[in-house]
């Protein structure tokens, strides 16, 4: 293979010659850039961007940090009446149907309403964290088929 090239090679004039390494130095350059700095400069821009979307996710999750230690930090009021009770009440006022409320301790209970509108229900959610001394621990919620939601939360009175 070698003795046909270095003969195919020989029969080339020196102008052909450097024209040909001259094209082999372009095909080189030109494979190395597609081969090897445009997959690096890609994967550096996606580390960049990852980087990026970590950094904003951080400042996210340290915001909502401190908005839950300032939740906890404002200091219980005192219910009215026994939690479960008093989400009943506060769920009534609202307009919701609640399937069952099961209390979990003094201080907690559990809320299950089969049909509620989204919008509606977040925004009670809201206005009990803010100023109704409870917090939600835990939320489950199910769409179903009318738009609505099912949703089960847990809920605690703020801690001192």
């Amino acid at each position: 293979m070698s003795a046909r090239f270095n003969l195919w090679w020989s029969g080339r004039s020196p102008r052909e010659r450097i024209m040909l390494l001259v094209m082999a130095g372009l095909l080189a350059v030109t494979l190395g850039w597609l081969l090897l700095v445009r997959p690096l400069g890609d994967a550096l821009a996606d580390a960049r961007a990852r980087h990026d979307r970590a950094v904003v996710a951080r400042g996210e999750a340290v915001a909502q940090a401190a908005a839950i230690a300032g939740l906890e930090r404002g200091g219980p009021t005192a219910l009215p009446a026994p939690i479960n009770v008093w989400l009943g009440q506060k769920a009534g006022e609202v307009g919701f149907t609640v399937a069952r409320i099961d209390p979990i301790s003094a201080t907690q209970a559990t809320v299950v309403i089969n049909a509620v509108r989204p919008q509606t229900f977040f925004k009670w959610l809201a206005d009990l964290e803010h100023g109704g001394g409870v917090i939600v621990e835990g939320l489950s919620a199910t769409a179903n088929n009318d738009a609505t939601l099912s949703v089960e939360a847990t809920f605690r009175v703020r801690a001192k």
